[in-house]
């Protein structure tokens, strides 16, 4: 079929896609101008066409809708809106038809074209939310550059294994997930990340399938199964958010099977008590009882929530933050305190060179004799003191005789004179005399929560360096903005030292902070949270904190730097790894609370008064239906309002 449909005409294709993708709207715009013929009909004395045309508006407009309902009545056993309204429509019909009174099988027409357009509008608002995940289909490649022995070959995605070295030329999307080997560009992220500046990668960076390439060309190599790219997970996770119903919306679909069944013994009841109790006539009775099936049908309460959590979904998805599912956006809405792992969520998890300390004025020396022993190394520290004497452009000769010994430091032979690096504890073992005023320094850095490395050429002293993992620059102003918005306690989890923790916690301005805990420690300091607050979210990134994510109320993780299973464990993805994010998410969460809230005000309010309307005689089945479904329109147009903002 697919090779069928590639070779069909334009012509073919386009028609194909409006009784595929928009089926419904054709079928309610055919059922529309069949009601205006039928009705036109009547109007000339046709009554044999007429009924012909009519019976077609009824067949068109209301086969979706029954096929629905008898399907959800022979499987489930149970009662819907969509049967609630066939029966009403065909009442109306039986009623002109017994009583001759033909303009009764015009209302029951109009109510089946009102309910097939208000179907067409609610589809077209659920394929507005599902646009997001039709945006990230179509940045995913279906081939890719592959490079064998200098040669270049197209081959498909799945093909692809780990290993395998791709090329990407300036301008073409990245095929799948892989590392830069050779070359330099900038890719814009947006897709990924929300984030519309590009990032400049280079040897060593990672990049992610469907980033757009700039101007250079990157040599990648892959390192995890092409359908485990990043931009192939959150398709799924998006794919899942939009499938699964939140707690709010089960809540309301229970409601409805049981509120159904009530309605049709209602009906039934309506139907048949008035004329012995009131001193109604049967037609009388049945037209209204047929009007009350319509207008007690809870069409507008079903539409209340899940467009709203759609839209916000998508909403958040176009910034970067990617909601699993809608019960975690209600949820963002309601908590009252946050928890922050530090490494790598307040900070960056990048240790830094922040502070020197040279004994002598010329420093090259220092940062010369640090580089060349650290080279030998691959701790962190060692990585970032090296990464910080490229950045002078100081060169340096190679160490010989390193030894390293765990924890302590590393010792060398370099220029033909013996070189150590290190704490000052290990330091000192190989120097007679150390200045006071360097371990004053020392000590004022380390309680700024500052790792100082000595170092020492010859038996002297050549100074201090001081490295950190630096605070984020938006962490300080995102916390601010959660205060700001009600949250009541911000609190910083690690399993750092407390020296190093409340340094942090003071530049960041949380409230409270527990260091030195085990990944299981987290998970009780959240149940303790949870006892007091409530609702509680935990914001981290690496795999001890996925316990913490799991037990929280909400768990968020830093989509970027996160490990897979904090992203697996995760309730929402902050992308971009922005902390600033999260206030959106919050006033995201809270303003689909209050429109949910809205929508169910308004359509119960609504099937009151038009309930009311019907029993005191005033009210017609065609107006009885324009204000069913237009109150459905109207609550589903209302959850689009999250699209904006």
């Amino acid at each position: 079929m697919v090779s069928k449909a590639l070779a069909a005409p334009r012509d073919s294709n386009l028609f194909r896609l409006i009784l595929t993708d928009h089926r419904e709207a054709a079928a309610a715009i055919a059922c529309a101008i069949l009601v205006l013929l039928g009705w036109q009909a009547l109007n000339l004395g046709w009554v044999g066409a007429a009924l012909f045309i009519l019976t077609a508006a009824y067949v068109i407009g209301g086969f979706d809708s029954a096929r629905d309902g008898v399907t959800t009545l022979l499987h489930d056993k149970e009662l819907d809106v969509d049967l609630l309204m066939i029966v009403a429509a065909l009442g109306a019909a039986g009623l002109g038809l017994w009583q001759q009174e033909y303009y009764l099988l015009v209302d029951g027409a109009v109510l089946i074209l009102i309910f097939a357009i208000s179907g067409a509008l609610e589809d077209y608002a659920m394929q507005r939310t599902e646009r997001s995940i039709e945006g990230l289909m179509g940045l995913t490649a279906d081939t890719a550059r592959r490079l064998t022995e200098n040669h270049e070959q197209m081959v498909p995605i799945t093909s692809l294994q780990i290993g395998d070295q791709i090329l990407v030329k300036p301008g073409e999307l990245v095929p799948t997930d892989g590392r830069v080997v050779e070359g330099a560009s900038t890719l814009n992220q947006a897709s990924i990340t929300g984030e519309s500046v590009p990032v400049e990668k280079t040897v060593g960076d990672e990049v992610f399938a469907g980033t757009l390439n700039g101007q250079g060309a990157l040599r990648l190599t892959i390192h995890q199964p092409p359908e485990s790219s990043l931009i192939q997970r959150v398709i799924q996770l998006v794919q899942q958010a939009q499938t699964e119903a939140p707690p709010s919306q089960q809540f309301i679909e229970r409601f409805e099977r049981g509120y159904a069944k009530v309605i049709v013994i209602a009906g039934i009841v309506l139907s048949t008590l008035p004329p012995l109790l009131l001193g109604w006539s049967w037609e009388e009775t049945i037209y209204r009882a047929l009007i009350f099936l319509v207008v007690a049908s809870p069409c507008a309460l079903m539409a209340s929530i899940m467009p709203t959590l759609l839209s916000g979904i998508a909403n958040g998805a176009r910034r970067g933050i990617l909601f699993k599912n809608g019960a975690q956006l209600e949820q963002i809405g309601r908590i009252r305190a946050i928890a922050f792992d530090k490494t790598g969520t307040l900070t960056t998890g990048n240790l830094q060179v922040v502070d020197a300390i040279a004994t002598h004025s010329d420093s090259s020396q220092l940062w010369q004799v640090a580089a060349a022993l650290e080279s030998l190394s691959e701790h962190p520290i060692g990585e970032a003191i090296v990464q910080a004497a490229r950045q002078q452009h100081l060169t340096w000769t190679t160490a010989s005789n390193g030894q390293a010994e765990a924890g302590r430091g590393i010792t060398a032979d370099l220029d033909g004179q013996s070189a150590v690096v290190g704490k000052r504890a290990f330091v000192q073992t190989q120097v007679p005399e150390v200045p006071s005023h360097l371990i004053a320094q020392s000590q004022h850095w380390e309680s700024e929560g500052k790792t100082v490395v000595w170092i020492a050429q010859s038996g002297q002293i050549l100074g201090l360096i001081a490295v950190a993992d630096i605070v984020r620059p938006a962490a300080a102003q995102a916390v601010a903005h959660l205060k700001q918005l009600g949250v009541e306690q911000v609190v910083m989890l690690t399993g750092d030292n407390p020296r190093t923790a409340h340094s942090i916690a003071e530049q960041v301005g949380v409230d409270q902070v527990y260091a030195e805990l085990l990944p299981e420690d987290k998970v009780e300091v959240i149940r303790q949270l949870q006892q007091q607050y409530q609702a509680v979210a935990m914001v981290g990134d690496g795999i001890n904190d996925a316990p913490a994510l799991a037990q929280a109320t909400v768990g968020i993780a830093m989509g970027a730097a996160g490990s897979d299973v904090a992203l697996e464990t995760a309730d929402i993805v902050l992308m971009a790894d922005r902390l600033e994010r999260l206030e959106h998410a919050i006033r995201l969460g809270r303003r689909s609370q209050r429109v949910v809230k809205q929508n169910i005000v308004f359509a119960l309010s609504f099937v009151v008064i038009l309930l009311v309307l019907n029993f005191a005689g005033n009210m017609t089945l065609p107006f009885g239906v324009l204000g069913h479904e237009g109150s459905t329109v109207i609550v589903t147009l209302s959850g689009l309002r999250l699209l904006r903002g």
